[in-house]
């Protein structure tokens, strides 16, 4: 590696790469281009050869297999991390705004004494020095960084960048250059979401509800407008904490990120930790009571009315068009 080169910590997930992942390489293969360098890819463990030809975007993907390293523990992490950025001596090391990634680059950044900006949204470099469009108070404002001490650790947020999907990469698989210890942090369970449940991250189309939707029983007319249109049923925080549908349909800053080709916000006030969740999105539709309503600031279209006006006839605008 070279000090143009950008150096991404990649995850996987049931031995494919994660969206996440994804967006870091596309973020790294264009910052690359304009330093000159190369976007590689750092998967850690036996399921990064498994994942390694999947990440399209990168150059490079660095395959480090040790039995510690099977599942995530800060300190193997860190020691490996210290040593791959302390050898290669890249422009930046990029990594995502996951539980993996807020737990570890920060540590790193300690250790080594190097620059950290979180909550990134756009990064580019000019002139030698790292530029950085961050996000902070929950989205509600930005800040703008010029960086001319390098490497840095940037944590770019979920829905960020989209893959662009080129070419397979390079991929090199290598064991541990160094001894690696487990450290006093150990792994217990990996606990995912019932089967039974949509993943609301994979889905083409999202209906979400937010407190607009009034009571629990008027859920179903969201449903049954997600059934015509082929989706599936998310929503804000508040209709989770009420208990009205599982932590696996949140969408937001606490939820999931997710990009539907289209995400229909039902009386959903657009709170910045929600817009945080479906940036990524590709054509966004609001109904809102609330002309004022943030959420018309996010969406492409907007109707000012009622919900439980507006859903029912769309819904039956929809099965007669089917019929």
């Amino acid at each position: 590696m070279s000090a143009e080169d950008v150096l991404v910590l990649g995850e996987t997930k049931q031995g494919t790469p994660t969206d996440m992942t994804l967006e870091l390489a596309a973020c790294a293969r264009q910052l690359a281009s304009q330093t000159g360098g190369q976007a590689v890819v750092v998967l850690l463990g036996p399921e990064g050869k498994q994942a390694a030809t999947q990440v399209a975007d990168a150059h490079r993907v660095v395959v480090v297999e040790d039995d510690i390293l099977a599942t995530y523990t800060p300190a193997p992490y860190l020691e490996l991390l210290s040593h791959l950025v302390d050898q290669s001596k890249p422009i930046a090391l990029l990594v995502g705004s996951t539980s993996v990634g807020l737990d570890v680059a920060p540590l790193l950044a300690a250790r080594m004494n190097l620059p950290i900006v979180g909550g990134c949204q756009k990064i580019s470099a000019e002139n030698g020095a790292l530029k950085v469009t961050a996000s902070f108070c929950a989205g509600k404002m930005l800040a703008d960084v010029e960086i001319s001490a390098t490497p840095a650790v940037l944590m770019l947020l979920p829905g960020s960048y989209r893959a662009g999907g080129g070419a397979a990469p390079q991929v090199e698989i290598i064991r541990s250059p160094i001894a690696l210890d487990p450290g006093p942090v150990c792994f217990e369970q990996m606990i995912l979401p019932a089967a039974t449940d949509v993943d609301i991250t994979q889905q083409e189309v999202l209906v979400a509800v937010g407190r607009g939707i009034q009571q629990q029983d008027n859920l179903a007319l969201a449903e049954e407008l997600a059934e015509a249109l082929g989706g599936a049923v998310c929503a804000t925080r508040p209709i989770v904490d009420q208990g009205w549908l599982p932590l696996t349909r949140q969408v937001g800053k606490s939820g999931m990120t997710v990009k539907p080709k289209l995400y229909l916000a039902l009386g959903v006030s657009g709170a910045p930790e929600h817009v945080e969740g479906l940036k990524g999105a590709g054509l966004i539709i609001a109904v809102n009571t609330d002309p004022k309503a943030p959420i018309f600031e996010t969406a492409q279209y907007g109707v000012v009315a009622d919900l439980l006006d507006v859903v029912p006839a769309i819904t039956e605008a929809l099965k007669a068009k089917t019929n």
